[in-house]
């Protein structure tokens, strides 16, 4: 507390007496009890009041030790259980986390990662998946302000995002990785690669790129072979040696037959191979007999249509060709959907041929739009003119029920270019988007589709929807979230079919290593998503016709399951709702692969090279005895003391108000009691 304060607590202290011994003083030569009673609760009151102007208060000092975190990262992928470094890497974890002297000088913070990171101090080593730079990205914003020296705990393989090895450019802390897994090098004969395409089409060939290596230094010979079933349908010599180690094998396979086809990339094994199971992949592909063909029609060249080319033919069943007004009057019948890219006067010959054809179509609204023009050929929505535009963002409407729409962070897309005014439909319609300015919904659509007289429509309120794709690739370091989005568009504006209550989205077949998602929406009668369903999904094996049942779990605006768990094998599955005798069928095909097991040692150099990046040491599994004493005796790793200051009141104005409350209260029924009143 302040001198200064203490003066002033002093100086009210004579001023409340002087006052309470003026205010009852009288010229008798004693004073009585009562006075005196009066004159300590008037100096109560005074004093108290006092107090509560002058506020004192002082202040509290306290002092805490804040010891650094060790973080210790323990790679959860199969790939250590197939290189017997499970039993290792527990027994590691155990000494770190019950060594005194590291649990004294640090904070032990345990986490797993492999497709996913978490906190956790437990490990199954079943994860199909390694990404080691997001476990350093999710590190970087966890203790982007502490000081943290982390210990990796893997083999250093990775099977997808970008490269780890330099990861110490973001991630400031020091990296002391241990490394799992042999570091002998082995003869080995692997598939390192096989590109072929998801789609073909029937009677046609479908291409197949296969990279073979071979790790070794004698001259060999095998046999690279592709199977379906117990057929051959592919065969070739190969010879590797020391020098020439790697081979590029480049061929076509006959479609014939729609459907899924199953296929076996095999090298045959050389003698006393350690590793086979990377001699083997296997893929497949999912044969169809037509290609929906998309017409762009523009007057003009513009970067939407290019965005929509790439989107739309990111699926091999779609192909899209550009034509003007004129060049489509002609060949409208060879096309499944006609996207119509701002129509003018020019496109009125078209305009009223889709509407004699009942073709389904697509039309782009946006600044170059004869509004006029369309107002006057469309019968089903009217523009306002205003003749002013607008950048307007993108909303989801969760309640759309046509297909399944997954929200790809639309609320982060940078704002289209639109018509200022209003929107009025005279028939029902179904918004995918709506319109907000500024997080500020409009309740104005942004994109719809609807349905009339047994054709599909969709309208598009605005352009530079090619700044959604290249948002979208920095989302999520991808363009499959935007393109899968639009495909889905697409999909079911060239379709015919009738809405379903019920409708599924799942892939033909899955490889081993993916997570196997199916999704679901169930709408009541009056198509809208319906949350109080239950629906189940019935999964039938069939070649081993073991059934099982799982739930679907309501995320976001759709049901989900994850059917990961599955062994690779067919399967026929039925989606049914509990309350209403509603369901539908479907099948799918679980692949035999696992990345993680086809990796033979460690990925010393680049584990080592980490270490060296971010100042900190590399240790193998078998040589860790140094590990704990390095961290221990590190002088960049100390215990910071942190002071804490707290202003607290000498008495809290709560308790002054109370004591003025009562004195002055007592003062005033005693002084009653007694008739002075």
């Amino acid at each position: 507390m302040k001198t200064e304060t203490l003066i002033y607590i002093i100086l009210a202290g004579i001023v409340a007496i002087l006052l309470a011994i003026f205010q009852y003083y009288n010229k008798k030569k004693s004073i009585s009890k009562l006075d005196m009673l009066f004159c300590f609760l008037r100096f109560l009151s005074i004093f108290s009041i006092l107090l509560l102007l002058i506020n004192p208060k002082f202040e509290q000092l306290r002092f805490s030790i804040e010891k650094p975190n060790l973080v210790v990262a323990i790679d959860n992928s199969s790939s250590i259980k197939h290189l017997n470094q499970d039993t290792s890497v527990i027994n590691l974890i155990e000494k770190l986390s019950q060594d005194q002297d590291l649990n004294n000088k640090f904070n032990i913070d345990l986490y797993t990662f492999g497709e996913s990171f978490k906190a956790s101090d437990s490990t199954t080593f079943s994860e199909n998946q390694t990404n080691i730079n997001n476990a350093f990205g999710q590190l970087s914003q966890i203790y982007r302000e502490t000081t943290a020296p982390t210990v990796l705990i893997s083999d250093g393989n990775q099977t997808y995002g970008n490269d780890y090895q330099f990861a110490a450019t973001t991630y400031k802390q020091s990296i002391y990785p241990v490394i799992l897994g042999d570091t002998v090098t082995y003869t080995d004969l692997k598939i390192q690669q096989l590109n072929v395409n998801k789609y073909t089409y029937l009677k046609n060939r479908f291409p197949i790129e296969t990279i073979l290596v071979y790790n070794g230094n004698n001259t060999i010979n095998s046999r690279f072979l592709v199977t379906k079933g117990n057929t051959t349908v592919y065969s070739k010599s190969i010879r590797f040696s020391k020098e020439d180690n790697s081979k590029v094998i480049n061929f076509t396979l006959p479609s014939n037959g729609v459907g899924v086809s199953s296929y076996k990339a095999t090298i045959v094994p050389i003698d006393n191979e350690k590793n086979k199971v990377n001699n083997s992949k296997n893929f497949a592909v999912e044969t169809i007999d037509q290609k929906t063909k998309i017409a762009v029609v523009s007057d003009f060249i513009h970067p939407d249509l290019g965005a929509l080319k790439k989107s739309i033919e990111s699926n091999e069943q779609r192909s899209v060709v550009f034509l003007d007004s004129k060049e489509i009057i002609n060949q409208i019948n060879d096309f499944q959907l006609i996207i119509v890219n701002q129509p003018n006067y020019k496109f009125k010959e078209l305009l009223e041929i889709l509407k004699k054809e009942n073709k389904n179509h697509f039309i782009i609204v946006g600044t170059k739009t004869d509004l006029g023009f369309l107002n006057n050929s469309r019968q089903d929505f009217l523009n306002e003119i205003t003749n002013q535009t607008e950048s307007y963002q993108a909303e989801l409407n969760a309640d759309y029920s046509p297909f399944l729409v997954d929200d790809i962070n639309f609320e982060s897309f940078p704002p289209l270019n639109s018509n200022y005014g209003r929107v009025s439909f005279t028939i029902p319609f179904d918004p995918i988007l709506n319109k907000s300015v500024n997080g500020i919904s409009t309740n104005e659509p942004l994109l719809v589709t609807y349905e009339t007289n047994g054709r599909r429509e969709g309208v598009l309120f605005g352009e530079n929807i090619w700044q959604w794709r290249a948002q979208s690739y920095i989302n999520s370091k991808s363009f499959n979230q935007f393109d899968d989005f639009i495909g889905k568009l697409v999909q079911y504006l060239a379709s015919n079919k009738k809405k379903s209550r019920l409708n599924i989205d799942y892939e033909s077949f899955y490889n081993g290593s993916s997570n196997i998602v199916v999704k679901a929406e169930f709408f009541d009668k009056n198509y809208v998503f319906d949350t109080r369903e239950t629906l189940n999904i019935s999964v039938t094996d069939t070649i081993s016709k073991e059934n099982k049942t799982f739930p679907l779990i309501l995320k976001n605006n759709n049901f989900q399951v994850d059917l990961s768990s599955l062994p690779p094998s067919y399967y026929r599955f039925t989606v049914r709702a509990t309350r209403e005798n509603i369901a539908k069928s479907g099948s799918f095909q679980i692949l035999e692969y696992n990345v993680e097991q086809q990796f033979l040692n460690a990925n010393v150099t680049k584990l080592q090279q980490l270490a060296t990046n971010s100042e900190g040491k590399s240790y193998f599994i078998d040589n860790t005895t140094s590990l704990i004493n390095d961290l221990v005796n590190d002088n960049r790793f100390v215990s910071i003391q942190k002071s804490h200051k707290n202003i607290i009141p000498l008495i809290d104005w709560k308790y002054l108000l109370a004591i003025i409350a009562l004195s002055l209260s007592l003062e005033w029924f005693i002084r009653k009691y007694n008739g002075l009143i």
